[in-house]
């Protein structure tokens, strides 16, 4: 099937899935889940030529570090790959769930109600792993989704994929429920099938994004590069700030919610930068600085460009600030909405960061690496939305969802609310499920 027929049949197939109980998506899961542990040594495979394949094309310049880390599996890997499936499978139905009740009159009941999107399309990076978690989350959530994974892991996608769909054709889940999709041409063939599909998912740079949202009347809830920041405050514990700029840089350089610039109270900055360098350089993370910082310590010159760079690798930039509001209008300047955090032990000053950076994820005395679906409980998550709408932040299973409206009447008609002998709304909320 091409890319149009693909997505006709994740349609037809999500207005059946809408309407599967919540037992037998669960149970699809964890039958995926399984299905994932059996091909683990077929998966290591594919994804060891992926992995050859992106290493030559390092070699040559065209991909980088950071893009040949994340597209690595090993066998824990995809033992984490099926726990998180399985704890999927573990979160509460999102659908079905009744939001607001309210009383219009008497016999007459309006139910707020959350139901799937329908069709979620997403365009992914080199992770493999991305794939189970999107396929996942959209099941769990009632949605059909239609997969396009990049081509530098498409061995390990393939596999992936047929674990996920032998697995759910021996359920209840309509079949085609899951696509995947491999060219190009089919992404833009997506982005005109407004008709078909209702959500689009785009993960990679600011510039793809920017050209699904150009090219589509799908809605696009947008998964943009990860520009955060850590602002080490003027009332920062030092040692515990040191801590949290390591782990927020070193923990997984190539995550999206890792630290790409530190910014620091010139306060503190003589005695915490040499410290947080010296970290650093033993992790073998380069420094890039401004005047500033490179008068306290050796470190590449830091231009325009650091400042809305996402590095993805052993790279940091380093900047002193003069006060806590020419930190904010750094991260609002130069971030890109995803996760920044300050450091400090003024709780004012904490709440006047956190109120005035604008951005989808603000911390307090924790590290930007915990801006995560499975982190913040949500099981998993489909990509971390970066815009306002309709979802913001880590993006699980209710953000996959949306409401419909239900009126239970009784002979109602809309005449009898007009006129000398008008009836009149009660428009009384109460505790009830539709």
């Amino acid at each position: 099937m091409n890319a149009e027929q693909k997505a006709k049949e994740a349609q037809k197939a999500a207005l059946e899935l809408s309407n599967a109980p919540d037992e037998e998506r669960s149970e699809a899961l964890r039958r995926i889940a399984e299905g994932i542990e059996e091909r683990e040594d077929e998966l290591l495979e594919a994804n060891e030529r992926d992995v050859k394949e992106a290493e030559e094309m390092l070699e040559r310049g065209e991909y980088t570090q950071a893009l040949v880390d994340r597209l690595k599996l090993d066998s824990a890997k995809v033992s984490s790959i099926a726990e998180m499936v399985r704890g999927v499978a573990g979160q509460e139905d999102p659908v079905g769930e009744t939001l607001a009740a309210r009383e219009l009159d008497e016999g007459m009941n309006l139910y707020k109600v959350s139901v799937p999107i329908g069709v979620v399309g997403s365009v992914f990076e080199s992770r493999p792993d991305a794939l189970p978690q999107i396929a996942s989350l959209c099941l769990r959530s009632g949605n059909a989704a239609v997969l396009k994974g990049g081509s530098e892991a498409e061995g390990s996608n393939r596999v992936l994929f047929e674990a996920i769909r032998e697995a759910t054709s021996e359920t209840d889940v309509p079949d085609g429920w899951v696509q995947l999709v491999e060219s190009r041409e089919d992404v833009e063939t997506l982005l005109g099938m407004d008709e078909h599909v209702d959500l689009l998912m785009p993960r990679g740079s600011t510039a793809f994004v920017r050209h699904v949202q150009d090219n589509t009347k799908i809605p696009v809830l947008g998964h943009t590069e990860g520009v955060c920041h850590v602002y080490v405050d003027r009332d920062a514990d030092l040692e515990k700030a040191e801590r949290i700029a390591y782990d927020a840089k070193v923990d997984y350089p190539a995550a999206c919610n890792a630290v790409e610039t530190v910014l620091v109270h010139e306060a503190v900055a003589e005695g915490f930068i040499p410290r947080i360098a010296e970290r650093y350089g033993e992790a073998g993370v380069e420094v890039r600085g401004d005047e500033r910082t490179r008068e306290l310590i050796e470190a590449r010159e830091a231009t325009d460009e650091d400042w809305t760079t996402e590095y993805g690798d052993l790279a940091v930039s380093v900047r002193v600030v003069g006060s806590l509001g020419e930190a904010v209008d750094h991260a609002n300047t130069y971030g890109s909405k995803h996760t920044d955090s300050i450091l400090t032990e003024d709780e004012g000053n904490a709440r006047r960061f956190m109120e005035g950076v604008d951005s989808a994820s603000v911390f307090h005395n924790a590290s930007t690496r915990f801006s995560d679906g499975f982190r913040y409980g949500l099981g998993a998550e489909v990509g971390i939305s970066t815009g306002k709408t309709h979802a913001r932040g880590p993006v699980g299973v209710e953000g996959l969802t949306t409401y419909k409206w239900y009126i239970k009447g009784d002979g109602h008609v809309a005449g009898d609310y007009r006129g000398e002998d008008a009836r009149e709304f009660t428009h009384r909320d109460f505790d009830g499920d539709w």
